[in-house]
């Protein structure tokens, strides 16, 4: 009797793989159906990359000492009966890590608030490292996405460039890299610290990506707008990128290649904007 054919495997499916959340019956089961799925084995190929690239990202955080508030929340807790944290213990999780996220916000919030105390030139360079941490963190995000790369595609640019203008109120142009080697892919709406930002991201011929991340760098960059920096190149979690300000505005060209041809992209979109 012929095998039935795996149904192709879903991204619920590829997350379970990718986190290794599951049983071991079950993740045997999905390994196996993987291995008939060409297509889901690239994607499951890319999103194990996204997460390496995370985990890099975030490695500092992970790594310091956990927060006083929270060793006496668990310890709080330790009253409660080992049947209870048995039953409960899929809430308890949620709420420790609803209130990490509140301690870091807090914390977060109690630096920004003491901006005043600290030297002007760190209180300008923490937007600065704020920005090309969010524009790493989106490329990392979005350029091994295969069906969903984009928000709006590059048939569509009129459009795309008339939007992102509007949601960051300020007019936007998409530099032409074609001479580079570059074609847009299309652009997405992204959140910042000062509202609206925007992403543009280009591929060339051998599917390598590059994006173009821009925004507001600053809160108050209507009084910031004298703040102009020069090239900068910042290597974080792996992803080579440069990054300029100008007039409080910011940019990132972001992309896993080398020095000098990521500086001359850079350069090619400087010249253009």
């Amino acid at each position: 009797m012929n095998r039935k054919p795996n149904c192709p495997l879903s991204d619920d499916d590829l997350h379970t793989l990718v986190d290794g959340q599951g049983s071991r019956h079950e993740l045997a089961a999905l390994q196996a159906r993987l291995a008939d799925d060409p297509d889901a084995q690239a994607r499951f190929t890319q999103w194990q990359h996204q997460r390496d690239l995370m985990h890099r990202l975030h490695a500092q955080v992970l790594s310091e000492a956990v927060p006083a508030a929270l060793l006496q929340a668990a310890q709080a807790g330790s009253a409660v009966r080992s049947t209870d944290w048995s039953r409960y213990g899929g809430m308890a999780a949620g709420v420790v890590m609803a209130f990490a996220a509140g301690w870091l916000a807090n914390a977060n919030w109690q630096d920004k608030s003491a901006h005043n105390s600290v030297e002007p030139g760190m209180a300008r360079a923490q937007p600065e490292r704020e920005f090309i941490h969010q524009a790493v963190l989106a490329h990392a995000v979005y350029t091994p996405e295969i069906r969903h790369p984009v928000e709006v595609s590059a048939q569509e640019q009129q459009h795309l460039v008339q939007w992102l203008s509007k949601r960051l109120n300020k007019p936007l142009k998409v530099p032409d890299l074609t001479t580079q080697g570059f074609d847009l892919v299309g652009g997405r709406l992204l959140p910042g610290e000062a509202g609206a930002r925007a992403q543009f991201m280009f591929q060339d011929t051998a599917g390598q990506r590059v994006t173009l991340y821009l925004g507001a760098v600053h809160p108050t960059a209507a009084e910031l707008s004298s703040q102009e920096t020069g090239f900068r190149f910042e290597p974080q979690a792996g992803i080579p990128s440069f990054y300029w300000i100008d007039q409080g505005f910011g940019y990132a060209l972001a992309g896993q290649l080398p020095h000098a041809t990521l500086m001359q992209l850079a350069q090619a979109v400087y010249r253009q904007l």
